[in-house]
């Protein structure tokens, strides 16, 4: 596949040393070690081209969070991630407003309300992500305005190249109401928003646009209109192959031999079943950590029992039987 790459990791990225062959759990976000596929490399150059947000589609387990964080350590940018909850507002991503300390602060004061919400505006990572030092210079403008007990608004994670465009990750999307995707259209789409409490535009160039994924399990149907402005790639059911690769990124001192034994059970399974409910990329890598700090071979009298307890849940069969 020929183009000109904007992103073009190695196939395996492995970005910190993993500690004995025991990395940590399956799904953490720590995002140092990353399989990539020339689709996966190809949906992240189109959304760098297009400046649209990268909408990536998979069952929970398969690496969808930690792809994002990855490419942020690759590039080489800012990163922020926000999970997604049935209460998030569309308005939680782009700044928020604490009421409840303005009526505190009155209240210990002695005063009325007063009509200058800046103290109690809070960027959110969108915020951060379009406009750093705008950020930053309101957190200033908050720390002045309340007087030296008052806490400037902290930028969230540690940044570790804090001059970089940004990466952010939008996470479970679908657990949101309908209405948050809608809402993310025109801030994601112009890359400006106003705060409405202060007035104040939140802008970036679009030669500084960020870098946007959103991931979503399926488990709610998105809007036509959100789903439109997203470019989307699904991560789909790991072959065989493609889950010896990811075990090897993982445990770089296990036997091949080893790995590949456990990675045909995962997909014997995964025939037996339908596509979600098929053992995760994330089960084969607890199964082999399981094995490897257990000492537990596939062919051992424990290895029905453990790979009943980490491959064969959910009323899931071993190799298609029950």
């Amino acid at each position: 596949m020929t183009y000109k790459k904007l992103f073009a990791p190695d196939d395996v990225v492995r970005l910190a040393p993993e500690g004995a062959g025991q990395p940590g759990v399956g799904d953490q976000r720590e995002g140092s070690v990353y399989v990539y596929s020339p689709e996966v490399v190809l949906a992240v150059n189109v959304a760098l081209a297009t400046r649209r947000p990268l909408l990536v589609r998979g069952p929970s387990g398969s690496g969808k969070s930690s792809l994002a964080r990855n490419v942020a350590k690759v590039l080489k940018w800012r990163y922020y991630e926000t999970v997604i909850s049935s209460r998030t507002q569309a308005r939680d991503l782009l700044w928020e407003v604490d009421l409840l300390r303005r009526l505190h602060a009155a209240q210990a004061q002695g005063v009325e309300l007063g009509a200058d919400l800046t103290p109690y505006v809070t960027p959110g990572v969108l915020w951060w992500a379009f406009d750093r030092k705008g950020a930053l210079r309101h957190g200033e403008a908050v720390r002045k305005a309340a007087g030296a007990a008052q806490q400037a608004p902290k930028e969230p994670g540690e940044q570790e190249y804090p001059a970089a465009r940004a990466v952010v990750l939008i996470d479970e999307i679908d657990k949101a109401d309908p209405d948050v995707p809608n809402n993310l259209l025109v801030p994601l789409g112009s890359l400006q928003f106003r705060v409405e409490e202060t007035g104040a535009l939140v802008e970036t160039e679009g030669k500084r646009a960020p870098l946007v994924f959103i991931t979503t399990n399926d488990e709610r149907e998105l809007p036509a209109a959100f789903l439109r402005r997203c470019v989307e790639i699904i991560l789909p059911q790991p072959s065989e192959d493609r889950l010896v690769q990811i075990g090897q990124a993982h445990f770089p001192k296990t036997k091949v031999s080893f790995l590949r034994d456990i990675a045909k059970q995962v997909t014997e399974s995964a025939q037996a079943t339908d596509r979600t409910g098929a053992p995760s990329a994330a089960e084969y890598l607890d199964t082999v950590r399981a094995c490897v700090g257990l000492k537990v071979k596939p062919t051992s009298d424990a290895w029905k029992d453990v790979a009943r307890m980490t491959l064969w849940k959910h009323g899931r069969s071993a190799g298609g039987e029950s």
